[in-house]
């Protein structure tokens, strides 16, 4: 389960990037989201796409006693209406996640924590990205969770359960805020090792670069 990641790009990226309208909205470098903090998102809004900040976590019900952050199950009745809805899609900007090591580090005796981003090409920067996220209205607010696959190999090596599920921008942007239910469900797949790298915990992330 991801319970960390970071968006270190800047409002600008994202309006190039998700073709979005930021509203001249400015972005900090967010080094660690957590679970219910804040963080921008990205959804329809009419013919095109605008720049939201929204808490991560939707809201739990039932025995459900925390704010769910992971979507995996799609066949739940939780999260068929939302995805049917292309509406209630969302991108989910970031520049990096996170994963704890399924087993303790044996120099330490503790679980660390891994850093996966994107390949950069040419560059070693960190590369803008966005996560296929889902939302919803409260009367606190909009929140939103994302979706979980089976992992590829890069990350299956550290955290052999999930990954979140990554879209590069582009044609896939669109695609995630515009299928069917089934089109969308079908996204569900993990990222090609051959665009992802890991990173060291400490390394600090470097400006954003372009994929074009």
């Amino acid at each position: 389960m991801c319970s960390l990641y970071r968006m270190t790009s800047n409002a600008q990226a994202i309006a190039q990037l998700f073709r979005a309208d930021v509203a001249g909205r400015n972005l900090p470098a967010l080094t660690e989201i957590y679970p219910d903090g804040e963080a921008p998102v990205v959804v329809s809004a009419g013919t095109g796409r605008t720049l939201a900040m929204m808490r991560w976590g939707w809201p739990p019900f039932g025995e459900v006693k925390r704010p769910i952050t992971n979507v995996r199950n799609l066949a739940s009745p939780m999260w068929r209406s939302a995805l049917a809805d292309p509406a209630r899609r969302c991108l989910v900007p970031a520049t990096a996640f996170s994963e704890w090591s399924a087993v303790p580090d044996p120099k330490t005796g503790r679980k660390r924590k891994h850093w996966f981003n994107l390949r950069a090409g040419s560059g070693e920067g960190e590369v803008l990205f966005a996560f296929a996220g889902l939302w919803r209205p409260t009367e606190e607010g909009p929140r939103f969770a994302f979706l979980t696959c089976a992992p590829n190999e890069t990350v299956g090596r550290v955290h052999p359960k999930a990954m979140p599920v990554l879209l590069r921008p582009g044609e896939a942007f669109g695609r995630w805020l515009s299928a069917d239910g089934a089109g969308a469900a079908a996204m569900q797949q993990p990222l090609d090792d051959a665009l992802m790298r890991e990173v060291a915990g400490d390394e600090r992330p470097a400006p954003q670069a372009s994929l074009f």
